[in-house]
């Protein structure tokens, strides 16, 4: 943990194995506290990809950010859930979400649910999950009674309300379309508020629930202005330079100026689990440095 804060990296290029094995020792040589593996069609698998990392690091949390429910049988997902949980050694946290890409669903043979189905699944999953933990039965165990810390990721009022009443971690997405549909853009500063006071008038009682936030858009430079304007146009303008500089998702500046951002950022939406693209993951680091 750096400071006040986690750190996370969300793997998306699949390769070789000896590559694999590389990049999740850079992850942890690098100072992160979470090595992530994205579920999508195209990627590492992300069980066996983050029984491979456990074995070749020591100290990194091994999440999956974040599996689509939809694709799995809730019976036999607590099955790989406990599996992974056992041969890393507790060192698995499990990110879960309703699912969104239409196109997988197709690619796979499966028909694409509708939203209401698709958060229908995941409760569903989330209950059976429970279910399995607690059973003296369920073979292979949890390493903890109660499963492996979860996170549960999402924008929409009922499976924000979910993750305040089941989650270790949520995960907020922070995101937009730009107005042609095609990139994404960082949603406002406002809205992404909006939703961090919907989850906090829902926990009720509930302490210590992490907040997490994936960032899409980093960029660590001494010419923060420029780079504002840079992003401002590359995403169609869907914020202005003044507001892109107060959205959380946008991690621009020098080292110390992002470290700046970051403790405002805990202060406005009280995120403390930030997930960058592996894409980011050296350029970031400094960052790490920075806030030690």
């Amino acid at each position: 943990m750096t400071g006040d804060f986690r750190f996370g990296v969300n793997m998306v290029v699949p390769d070789s194995r000896a590559a694999w094995v590389e990049k999740c020792r850079k992850v942890e040589d690098l100072g992160y506290d979470v090595l992530s593996a994205a579920d999508h069609l195209g990627m590492a698998p992300p069980f066996p990809a983050l029984v491979l990392a456990g074995e070749v690091t020591s100290r990194v949390k091994l999440n999956t950010f974040v599996l689509n429910a939809p694709f799995y049988n809730p019976t036999l997902l607590a099955r790989e859930v406990t599996g992974t949980d056992q041969f890393t050694e507790g060192r698995l946290e499990l990110g879960l979400g309703a699912g969104y890409v239409k196109e997988e669903f197709e690619a796979a043979g499966m028909p694409f649910p509708s939203a209401r189905e698709r958060v229908d699944h995941l409760e569903r999953t989330i209950t059976e999950l429970k279910r399995s933990y607690a059973d003296p039965e369920h073979k292979p165990a949890p390493v903890r009674p109660e499963g492996p810390p979860l996170l549960l990721a999402g924008r929409g009022d009922r499976i924000l309300t979910l993750a305040a009443e089941h989650a270790d971690i949520i995960g907020f997405t922070g995101t937009a379309k730009t107005p042609d549909g095609g990139a994404l853009a960082p949603a406002s500063a406002e809205d992404i508020e909006e939703r961090v006071k919907f989850v906090r008038s829902k926990l009720g009682d509930r302490s210590g629930v992490e907040f997490n936030l994936l960032c899409h858009f980093v960029h660590i430079t001494d010419n923060r202005a420029a780079a504002l304007e840079e992003l401002a146009k590359a995403t169609k303008g869907v914020l202005s330079v003044d507001q892109l500089a107060a959205v959380p998702t946008a991690l621009i500046g020098s080292p110390p100026e992002v470290a700046e951002q970051l403790h405002a950022h805990r202060e406005r939406f009280g995120l403390t689990y930030y997930t960058v693209l592996e894409q980011n993951v050296e350029q970031f680091a400094p960052v790490l440095e920075a806030l030690r």
